[in-house]
């Protein structure tokens, strides 16, 4: 299993979660959040947080998120929750991905938990065309 860190500098967990916000977007997840928790907990570097609409849209962003780390040799250390999929954890080690479905992301607020770490959302969909752009 590949840990995130190498050269202890934080930037291959940072990368780590920067991917796995990008292999969330790519099956839909809502509301994708990065809460760098360097210098808060011991515990890991990165949360990723994402929501889906249902427990099929939650296992799909989470089992695309394993898939597709597993290509590139990068492996969790843990997972939990897959079945019932209400609220699904990949342990990277350095980044923990936290797969919600939206009911639970409200009610756990792990953002606010985490109050103290800087965030970083990615975006959701397309980006909006410029403001006054008229047809092309």
């Amino acid at each position: 299993m590949a840990s995130a860190k190498g050269d202890g500098s934080g930037s291959a967990a940072e990368a780590l979660a920067v991917r796995i916000a990008e292999c969330a977007l790519e099956r839909k997840a809502e509301h994708v959040v990065a809460l760098d928790l360097r210098g808060i907990s011991s515990a890991t570097d990165f949360f990723v947080l994402a929501s889906g609409g249902s427990d099929v849209h939650v296992r799909a962003i989470a089992e695309h998120v394993v898939d597709a780390l597993k290509k590139e040799d990068v492996r969790p250390g843990h997972v939990e929750g897959l079945q019932s999929a209400q609220w699904v954890l990949l342990d990277y080690i350095d980044v923990v991905v936290h797969v919600f479905q939206r009911g639970a992301r409200d009610f756990y607020q792990l953002e606010t938990l985490w109050g103290d770490a800087a965030v970083r959302h990615f975006e959701d969909g397309p980006e909006p065309p410029p403001t006054g752009a008229g047809p092309v």
